[in-house]
This record gives structure tokens, C-alpha cells and sequence, in this order.
């Protein structure tokens, strides 16, 4: 069932602060009204993202969507998603910045009767009853992955020097693959953490801070792994390293990144990343199955985990690179 627009709702769309795509100000009564409050467009599997939720909840598919870009700050999501609850949308579909601070929204939501979905990243509240489900990675999962390759390569008792390169941090998929690298770290005594940098899951921002930190160098120092925690990362580490002198690669330093990006995997067909673990950004058909079960009275698991590969050098292939849609 569609909403109506209030009049003073139109207004404060208005005066918004975050940037969004249009809508119209007399939606269509037949419509299932979708409010979409994005993180951003920090990295090339945020835009695979956004994509792939445009593209599903189309006029045509039946829906009426109205998609808010909160350009990396929480406030602003919290300001879309009250305006989605002034619209009166039928549904919320949340990507949260961070996992904390989300008790009042949330339950502004649930009292207006309105289900939050989760996609990609989740929430941490006491009360798991305020959004209806989550869909999207196990980050601990994916992490727990590249140790496990990382073992697996590397013999036991020889030293290895980590540089570790993380994400947004109290973000989901920061601390979960952060979590996977302190519990590797904690069972190999010979693993020394170099430093850690925080790179906002931004290529600009780690290119910057790896730049930085071995400029603050007194002399060269080794460096055996990086561990990204997404593939822009990953390509802004990658430039700053080899301009200064560490090649990476088989015979230099060994790069771990996440997200299987389609830049990410070229770079790993070159053997430039040593490995690629994952993260599927094509959510928007698992949300609007999701949506279609509400819409039917059914009910929903707590999690939705996506199904996620690994991929080194030699399983880069032309025609998965030909095949891949982001």
C-alpha cells in the first residue's frame, strides 16, 4: 500500500543535506513505496551496490523508490530515514555507516510501522526486533578465509611483517575482518603487526596514510603481507608501495584484499594481489525477495549471509573477468 506525501514532507525534502535521486511529489498509489538510505559512494562495490538496488526497485518491477546518498555521515541517515518515516514508505532499506547509534531511529520506525531492512552492513542494538532482517556478509567469515590461505602458505614458525590497512572503522565489515586478522595474529607468535593504518575503505585515503607512514620511516622497512580491507583500498596501497620501492607480487609483498571487484581481479590476473576474498554487492533482488515475503504475511530469518569465492592469480580467468558485473 502506498502513502501519501504530505505537503510539509515535501518541504523538508527540500531542504535536505543529503544528495538523492529524484522522485515524484505525488507518488503512485499502486506502487510499493521503498525509502533507500545509502552509505555512499566511497568505493567501487559501494556503486555496484547502489546499482543493483536502482535497478531492482524500478516503476516496472512495481515499486516506487526514493534513494537518499548520505555521503558518509551518519547524520544523515538518520535525517533519511525520519523523512522516510514522515513519507509514510512502506519499507526501509538501511545501510549503516557504523553499527552503533541506532535504538531511537529504529524505534521511530517500528512505531510507525514501518520494517527496516539491513543490507550489507548491521546494526548493534539491544533489541533485534527493530529491523526485520539483515542480507548481506559473514565479514568475520571473510577474514577467517584469507588467514586460513595465509596459513596455509605460509610455514610454520617463519616470521612474516603485516601491514593492515582498515576500513571505516566500528563499520561491520571492519570489524569483522579485523576481528579474523587479531585472532590469526594471537595463534602465530612469529606474525608481527607492522601498523595499522586506517584507510576508510577509500583508495585516496590509503594511498595518503601508507604514503605517510613510510615517509616517517628512518630507513626502508620489511614489509611481507598488507592486509586491505577492500579492494580501493587495496589499489591505493598498491601505488604507494611500489612508488616506493616495494614491488608487490610473487617476489615482493604478498597482498590480501576483499570485495572481488573487477579492477580488484585484473589486478590479481597480474599477480599484483595474491588474494581475493569476495563481497557481493548485487543485494537488491535477495532485498526485494525479501520484501515480496512481507508483502505475503511470511516472516524472515535474523540473517541472510550471501553465498562468496576466493580467487588467486591462476583462478582468474577472461572469462570471469568478461562475466563480471562490477
Amino acid at each position: 500500500m502506498k502513502r501519501i506525501l504530505s505537503l510539509l514532507t515535501a518541504a523538508v525534502l527540500l531542504l535536505s543535506g543529503c544528495s538523492r535521486a529524484p522522485v515524484s511529489e505525488e507518488p503512485d498509489t499502486d506502487l510499493i513505496s521503498v525509502g533507500v538510505c545509502q552509505i555512499g559512494a566511497e568505493s567501487d562495490w559501494r556503486v555496484a551496490n547502489s546499482e543493483s538496488i536502482k535497478g531492482t526497485f524500478t516503476e516496472e518491477n512495481g515499486y516506487q523508490l526514493y534513494f537518499e546518498d548520505a555521503q558518509q555521515k551518519q547524520e544523515n541517515q538518520f535525517r533519511a530515514i525520519r523523512r522516510f518515516i514522515q513519507q509514510q514508505v512502506d519499507y526501509i532499506v538501511l545501510m549503516p555507516i557504523t553499527e552503533t547509534g541506532w535504538e531511537s531511529v529504529l524505534q521511530e520506525a517500528r512505531e510507525a510501522g514501518i520494517p527496516v531492512i539491513l543490507v550489507d552492513r548491521m546494526v548493534d542494538v539491544e533489541d533485534e526486533t527493530l529491523y526485520a532482517t539483515h542480507i548481506g556478509s559473514d565479514f568475520l567469515q571473510e577474514g577467517r578465509t584469507a588467514m586460513d590461505w595465509l596459513e596455509q602458505r605460509t610455514p610454520e614458525g617463519k616470521p612474516l611483517s603485516i601491514m593492515h590497512i582498515r576500513g571505516t572503522m566500528d563499520s561491520s565489515a571492519q570489524q569483522g575482518r579485523s576481528d579474523a586478522l587479531e585472532e590469526a595474529l594471537g595463534r602465530h607468535p612469529d606474525w608481527t603487526l607492522l601498523t595499522r593504518l586506517d584507510g576508510d575503505f577509500t583508495q585516496a585515503k590509503a594511498y595518503e596514510v601508507v604514503n605517510e607512514f613510510l615517509a616517517g620511516q628512518p630507513e626502508p622497512v620489511p614489509i611481507d603481507v598488507v592486509y586491505c580491507e577492500n579492494d580501493n583500498e587495496a589499489f591505493g596501497t598498491i601505488q604507494a608501495l611500489e612508488e616506493n620501492g616495494y614491488p608487490c607480487g610473487p617476489e615482493g609483498v604478498t597482498v590480501i584484499s576483499f570485495d572481488a571487484t573487477t579492477s580488484g581481479l585484473e589486478l590479481c590476473a597480474q599477480g599484483k594481489i595474491a588474494l581475493e576474498v569476495e563481497c557481493n554487492p548485487l543485494l537488491g533482488p535477495l532485498v526485494e525477495q525479501a520484501i515480496r515475503t512481507l508483502e505475503q504475511g511470511g516472516t524472515l530469518p535474523r540473517q541472510q549471509y550471501v553465498e562468496e569465492k576466493t580467487f588467486t592469480p591462476s583462478q582468474v580467468t577472461e572469462s570471469l573477468l568478461a562475466g563480471r558485473t562490477y
